[in-house]
């Protein structure tokens, strides 16, 4: 796996040691790889609700394209 060196401010490391302490994380880059995986699943989500907005916005203005569940 690739290390990547990243500069992080003195309280999120608090944050981080903290989280460690409570044992939600097993170590600082168990912590970041978890956060990032969750960012990751987010734009995941995001990217699925808007195109289900623009396929009911379709959907609207051309009925006639819907296939019946029937």
């Amino acid at each position: 796996m690739p290390q990547v060196q990243v500069r992080v401010p003195d309280k999120l490391i608090e944050a981080l040691d903290g989280w460690i302490g409570e044992g939600k994380f097993k170590s600082r880059s168990d912590a970041i790889r978890t956060v990032l995986s969750q960012y990751e699943e987010k734009e995941k989500t995001r990217k699925f609700y808007e195109m289900l907005i623009k396929r009911s916005k379709e959907a609207e203005e051309h009925p006639e394209d819907l296939v019946p569940s029937e």
